[in-house]
């Protein structure tokens, strides 16, 4: 059956190279690179391409992102029994990187672009070990022409979201994110949930953390979040969220907290951790006190009187 799934891939892409452990390399037809880097496992069928960094988790969804056709879907149904499960929202496992994402790993010193989105990581406290850690690059050109593109990867290293921001003050666009779920857990490969956790709203301010952090890319936390806290016995977590998020993480707080998970509601004041840095916010966690039930009701009360 392998080799059979070999030839059928090999009818939509260039002819693969076996490797080790049931895997084949081929030319990757996303970002064209001379040499063989889109790696399919034909066991386990995940694939990436280990230049443009496109991957997935099924060869069905590698079939969708090369616009098979129907013989080639019903063949690999044959081979593989696979049945596409139809969803009303996108899924994460379709997810890839822009095609035009270059990692800051390929260093091109006489490109503007580079130092210009370089320069602006920079400015935001980023230092190169967290530029390569999480696996930060820009797009010059595409849907997020002039951004730098920020990562997120799940337990298992797979893409699970990633979020644009232009590296140009005068930009019309700031921001721009997929449209798949946010239900996801943000850096979730780099938490370990064996201590403390520090929920953020946006990716600077996880940067800025640094230690077991994790962006909503929003303001509320979602049910996949709420049911790894839990089911991962983490006794203590941080939320530091803006203060026009309050009422949401006064929410949260209470369902943590009536599951025996200790919280901090960190005090931002007018600063979100982005703005204070990594000195200052950790500071203030650090002197943050846990949130007894007595305050949360009071604090609850508050908010419905403001």
């Amino acid at each position: 059956m392998l080799k059979k799934l070999q030839i059928l891939l090999e009818s939509l892409l260039s002819r693969g190279r076996s490797l080790q452990n049931d895997e084949v390399a081929f030319n990757c037809t996303f970002c064209h690179h001379s040499k063989k880097k889109l790696q399919v496992n034909l066991r386990t069928q995940m694939w990436q391409c280990w230049v443009c960094g496109v991957k997935g988790r099924s060869i069905y969804h590698l079939f969708k992102k090369l616009k098979a056709s129907t013989m080639h879907f019903e063949k690999l149904k044959d081979l593989t029994g696979y049945t596409p499960v139809t969803t009303a929202k996108k899924t994460y496992d379709e997810l890839s990187l822009p095609i035009e994402f270059k990692s800051f790993l390929q260093v091109e010193s006489s490109n503007p672009e580079f130092w210009n989105a370089f320069s602006y990581l920079k400015k935001r406290g980023l230092t190169r070990e967290d530029i390569l850690r999480y696996n930060i690059g820009y797009c010059e050109t595409g849907p997020y022409s002039k951004m730098v593109v920020i990562p997120s990867y799940d337990a298992d290293g797979i893409l699970n979201f990633f979020t644009g921001r232009s590296y140009y003050n005068d930009s019309t666009f700031k921001h721009k994110n997929p449209k798949v779920s946010k239900d996801i857990i943000g850096f979730e490969l780099y938490i370990d949930w064996e201590y403390p956790i520090t929920v953020v709203e946006g990716v600077f301010d996880a940067l800025s953390v640094k230690r077991n952090a994790i962006p909503l890319f929003g303001k509320i936390v979602l049910e996949k979040l709420k049911k790894a806290v839990v089911q991962n016995n983490v006794k203590h977590i941080n939320i530091a969220l803006d203060k026009d998020a309050r009422a949401k993480a006064l929410q949260s707080c209470e369902y943590f907290i009536n599951n025996g998970v200790s919280v901090n509601l960190i005090d931002l004041q007018e600063e979100d951790p982005s703005d204070l840095g990594f000195s200052r916010i950790t500071s203030v966690i650090h002197e943050s006190k846990a949130l007894t039930t007595y305050q949360l009701m009071e604090m609850k009360m508050k908010e419905k009187m403001i």
